[in-house]
């Protein structure tokens, strides 16, 4: 294994901040490693100084000679003169890149909706960005250094881009490293096998990790639990996302790479995130029976329809997240709901007792109340307020969602865009609204943060709509996903945003075989409109197949028969699974048996997997 890069007792200091002290760090070829620590705590200074782009203040950073080295920065500085073929392939002969496989693939994944010659000043922050990562990938250097690559990226994209990345620099025998700074909890454990926290606490240290973002969750959590740490807070919460990844989707547990299985002691006696009865019986109380329904709706825009004939009924408690391909209508869907927008026709019946608060994706509202300290803000609004049933004081509330002493007595002109988006959320809890509506809540915030943001959402009584593309917040904090795939419908998502990329990814090949274009060619994370077999109401799809043929009552028999047929194999796989956990904690000091059982447990988890993927494939049919 090849060795590319290595830092030498790096130092720097900001002011009065130390951000890095004596820090040694090195990447070899296979190297996927994600940063991660509190905002301000110098990750994004962390890449700059990797890459040569700013010098630390003591230390040295040496490359070995001839490895070539690509960054992504926060901002897309791109020529405003230029066009998209111009960042993207600059003077390259077009029968050189236009020939290459990879190169394509590239287009393909980030470019597919945009032309060659958009020029890149008109472009929106979504698409410069995604022009500024193509150009990236498309060079493919020895050293990759992304800092959020993720922002802008819908859902699509961001699974596209982490099985690129995987691809290129995970396969075995791959040459080249990744260091990847994201808030994007999913993609960290998607891509990364190593993790860098730089602690931000003002020793200036960087600790390491094995393993991607649940084994790093697992490691706090131990290295908490053995110090007897004062935090008791900060391990109280790590406790309670560990136990739900334990608890999580196939997609999570499953994975061979880490046995989350090793923290049981730790996580034995902790509940689930959330009583989802209970929250629903209190929500009731707040709310009565009915919320908010969306009945016969239809919205046009110019060339487009974004809802036709809609019907979406909402619950008290119910919690939903959403997902769907840019220009389908998230946005229109949260003003709906709102009231900011009225439908073309149908209506939005609204129960009497409802009082709706909006996330939005910016913090203008905040710049009028520039002059007031953070924990004025919130005391503005409500001095106390009841969360999970513990009474907390608007002081004790700036601090659950990581404002220091200090921090929370700074005029809101002076914060950073993470504690303002903080700030935002905030304000609106302690308005103790009954119907939540976030639009993508996650920009901004580090990852600790939204650990405390959704323990915050956990005991949180009433009902929430979450528009985002980050997939570790949909699953945490949404009990069902729904789907917005751009023909004028609300799916509904029994499968979450797994059952969403494989529809539209047979969106796309139906319309690539269509048009006479080999299946993949022309995918993009923007995405096209349109996917067959939907209907509304957010109601799986029936009377129809992949393929457009009618669905006969003897294809639902079938299909009903394999689906019980499906959950007869996957309740025993169940049963083995746990047994096997148990012979594994018994034969916890013989190595050789427990390598043995775990090769088992992946067969399994394999199997489950294929299953489970039949299992909504046979769903479909039957209805």
């Amino acid at each position: 294994m090849a060795h590319l890069l290595g830092a030498d007792g790096i130092a720097l200091t900001i002011g009065t901040r130390t951000l890095l002290s004596d820090v040694s760090l090195g990447l070899d070829d296979g190297d996927r490693i994600g940063v991660v620590g509190p905002n301000g705590a110098g990750k994004s200074t962390l890449l700059r100084i990797l890459a040569g782009t700013t010098q630390p203040d003591g230390g040295r950073v040496t490359k070995v000679g001839g490895t070539t080295l690509g960054m992504l920065d926060q901002r897309d500085e791109l020529a405003e003169g230029a066009t998209v073929l111009d960042i993207v392939h600059g003077d390259a002969e077009t029968h050189v890149w236009a020939s290459d496989a990879r190169v394509r693939q590239v287009q393909d994944g980030l470019l597919a909706d945009l032309g060659w010659d958009a020029p890149v000043a008109k472009l929106s922050g979504g698409q410069r960005r995604r022009v500024a990562l193509a150009a990236l990938l498309v060079q493919d250097p020895d050293l990759l250094l992304l800092d959020e690559p993720t922002n802008h990226l819908d859902v699509e994209g961001v699974a596209w881009l982490a099985a690129h990345l995987r691809e290129r620099y995970g396969r075995p025998g791959a040459t080249g490293a990744l260091v990847v700074v994201t808030h994007d909890r999913w993609f960290l454990d998607e891509v990364c096998s190593r993790m860098w926290e730089v602690r931000g606490d003002g020793t200036g240290a960087i600790d390491g990790y094995e393993g991607g973002y649940a084994a790093y969750i697992l490691a706090r959590a131990e290295r908490a639990r053995q110090a007897a740490t004062a935090a008791e807070k900060r391990d109280n919460l790590l406790r309670k996302e560990l136990a739900w990844l334990r608890r999580g989707a196939p997609a999570r547990t499953s994975k061979p790479k880490f046995r989350l299985d090793a923290a049981s002691a730790l996580i034995d006696d902790e509940p689930p995130p959330r009583d989802s009865m209970e929250l629903t019986r209190m929500a009731t109380r707040r709310l009565g029976k009915d919320v908010l329904d969306l009945e016969s709706v239809s919205v046009t825009v110019p060339g487009k329809v974004l809802f036709d004939d809609v019907t979406w009924r909402l619950g008290p408690g119910d919690r939903y997240g959403v997902v769907g391909v840019n220009g389908a209508g998230k946005t229109t869907l949260l003003a709906l709901l709102a009231g900011r927008r009225e439908p073309d026709s149908g209506r939005v019946k609204r129960g009497k007792t409802i009082h709706v608060k909006e996330l939005s994706q910016d913090v203008a509202e905040l710049d009028e109340l520039g002059g007031l300290k953070a924990v004025e803000v919130i005391e503005q609004e409500k001095g106390r307020v009841v969360v999970g049933g513990k009474e907390l004081t608007a002081s004790q509330l700036t601090e659950k969602l990581g404002f220091t002493r200090e921090r929370a007595y700074t005029p809101v002109r002076d914060l950073s865009g993470g504690e303002r988006r903080r700030l935002q959320l905030l304000r609106l809890l302690v308005a103790e609204p009954n119907v939540l509506l976030l639009d993508e809540p996650t920009n901004d915030l580090d990852t600790d943060t939204l650990a405390a943001v959704e323990d915050l959402l956990d005991g949180w009584l009433g009902t929430l709509i979450v528009v985002s593309h980050d997939r570790y917040l949909l699953e945490r904090v949404a009990d069902r996903q729904v789907a917005l795939l751009g023909d004028g419908t609300i799916r509904d998502l029994p499968g979450g945003v797994e059952e969403y990329l494989r529809l539209r990814a047979a969106a796309k090949a139906a319309g690539a075989s269509a048009s006479g274009t080999p299946a993949g060619a022309g995918t993009g994370s923007a995405g096209g409109s349109g996917a067959g077999g939907t209907t509304s109401g957010a109601a799986p799809a029936s009377g129809g197949d992949a393929g457009g043929e009618a669905v006969t009552q003897r294809d639902i028999r079938a299909a009903k028969k394999e689906a019980s047929r499906i959950e007869r194999r996957l309740a025993k796989i169940a049963q083995k699974e746990a047994e096997l956990h148990e012979t594994i904690a018994q034969q916890a000091t013989d190595y050789q048996a427990v390598a043995r059982l775990d090769a088992e447990l992946r067969d399994l988890a394999s199997e489950r997997d294929e299953l489970e993927a039949a299992w909504l494939e046979a769903a479909e049919v039957a209805g």
